[in-house]
């Protein structure tokens, strides 16, 4: 079973919010951050250091995969 850890999660979600800042009066979040602040919010509350993959719903993974394709890119660069 794969895990993420609360540093990598954290990684993911800033990456996301980098490529997509906060926008509007509501400062609303994009799609991808959106779905993986839940399983942060978890981790969080449970003081949990890290959570199983599998947790993921669809949209939480596809935001995950999207964050390890440009690990990927950014490592084949160098």
């Amino acid at each position: 079973m794969l895990f993420i850890s609360v540093p990598e999660l954290e990684s993911a979600i800033n990456y996301w919010r980098s490529q997509s800042p906060s926008v509007g009066d509501a400062l609303e979040l994009c799609p991808e951050v959106s779905a993986l602040a839940k399983p942060y919010a978890v981790l969080i509350i449970q003081g949990a250091q890290r959570l199983a993959i599998d947790y993921l719903d669809p949209k939480a993974l596809a935001a995950w995969n999207g964050y390890l394709q440009f690990l990927s890119s950014k490592t084949q660069d160098k």
